[in-house]
């Protein structure tokens, strides 16, 4: 595991934001070669791809992402990120893996390493892939359409994990739908712009987007059965430069969480229409404006061939070490991959603390958080484990 640790610890230290992982990629492209696999690197934009052929037998596909976060690191650890860069806005901001994307890329040349010299005991294709641009919900999409499945071929199962803080050295897993749908929309409200001391000759778009996110609370408890689960959530109000001047616009950012396509289409139809309301009522000048992106669908980690795998996991960690019927409000793209091509996902999370490094009391970072970062053991030889395990039980 010595080496594992290094690369890890040189990922968690050099991270980039999506659609820019150029050195990620070049690091674990240069991890596979040895190994014997067929690299190809550039898919989709920064994705590489790892085939390793080895007889008859199914295609198994092991998915890892690798981008990493805007967020400034504040763990205190030695190997640290100061790493900076610029956003797709042109500002420049700190980057972090405060996701434990870099946990994901490790366990997975990990699994690589064990799988390719352990030939012996298993036949089929291995197709290792290291995805880009996971956290705008992107890279999974482009590299599907780069051809990945018609280059490598269509697999028999997806398997993925995604660490998390529950106690390292155990899994969590759910049957269908595990992960939520997220779309978010940039909302443009348009007012009259003036002077501050004379608002009845303007049109105020501050007020106008204030009376917009406090309706947009009552989108979940007033129009979603108490049965369904769906978070709406204002994260940006944007508007104005100067205390004593009404601008023309402001802007809203909204995002929808959601576990089925009924309840995401009532909720993003809701978010419009309270919009529309409210600029009515305001006397806007203009109809409001929508952008809508970065929607990632529902992640359905398929119940048979998640059975199927866990059964496997319970035999190998025991079963004392699952956690069942684990369904968070978060999203994955990982997903697109198996619907894409026709094929069952399987996914669970990977605990990544060790509670026993904690103070009583002491609170523990969850993902994205500046605080954030997984204790590198047991996490890291769990997940290398689980994903050979779980590529052992689809493979010959």
């Amino acid at each position: 595991m010595p080496d594992l640790h290094a690369l890890y610890r040189d990922l968690h230290a050099h991270p980039e934001l999506s659609l820019q992982e150029f050195r990620t990629a070049g690091v674990l492209a240069d991890a596979l070669r040895p190994l014997g696999y067929e690299v190809t690197t550039e898919i989709g934009g920064t994705g590489v791809a790892g085939v390793l052929r080895n007889g008859d037998g199914p295609l198994v596909m092991l998915r890892a992402d690798i981008d990493a976060l805007p967020v400034l690191e504040a763990t205190g650890l030695p190997y640290a990120s100061t790493a900076r860069a610029t956003s797709p806005d042109g500002e420049d901001v700190p980057v972090a893996h405060a996701c434990g994307h870099d946990m994901h890329a490790t366990c997975l040349v990990g699994a690589a390493e064990r799988l390719a010299s352990s030939r012996d005991e298993w036949s089929g294709t291995l197709l290792v892939v290291f995805q880009p641009a996971e956290e705008l919900g992107r890279g999974a999409r482009a590299m599907v359409a780069d051809g990945l499945f018609e280059r490598f071929g269509t697999p028999e199962v997806v398997l993925a994990q995604h660490v998390s803080p529950l106690p390292a050295g155990m899994l969590a897993y759910g049957t269908g739908p595990v992960m939520a749908a997220s779309d978010s929309v940039r909302v443009t409200l348009f007012g009259r712009g003036g002077h501050g001391s004379a608002p009845e000759t303007a049109v105020d778009p501050v007020l106008m987007a204030a009376h917009c996110v406090v309706r947009l609370q009552g989108i979940v408890s007033r129009e979603i059965a108490p049965s369904e689960r769906a978070v709406v959530t204002v994260g940006r109000l944007q508007a104005g430069t100067k205390e004593n001047v009404i601008p023309d616009t402001a802007e809203i950012g909204v995002n929808i969480r959601s576990f089925s396509e009924h309840v995401r289409g009532i909720v993003k139809a809701a978010v419009e229409r309270i919009v529309r309301a409210e600029a009515t009522a305001s006397g806007a000048p203009r109809e409001p404006g929508f952008d809508w992106y970065d929607g990632t669908p529902v992640l359905v980690s398929d119940p048979d061939a998640t059975t199927r795998t866990m059964a496997a996991f319970a035999e190998h960690f025991g079963k004392n070490n699952l956690i069942p019927g684990a369904v968070v409000n978060a999203s994955e793209d990982v997903g697109v991959f198996g619907a894409s091509a026709g094929v069952p996902t399987v996914f669970w999370f990977l605990g990544g603390t060790d509670f026993g490094q904690r103070e009583p009391g002491q609170p523990v970072a969850m993902n994205h958080a500046p605080e954030y970062a997984p204790d590198i053991e047991p996490t890291l030889a769990t997940g290398v484990d689980a994903l050979v395990v779980a590529a052992r039980t689809w493979l010959r």
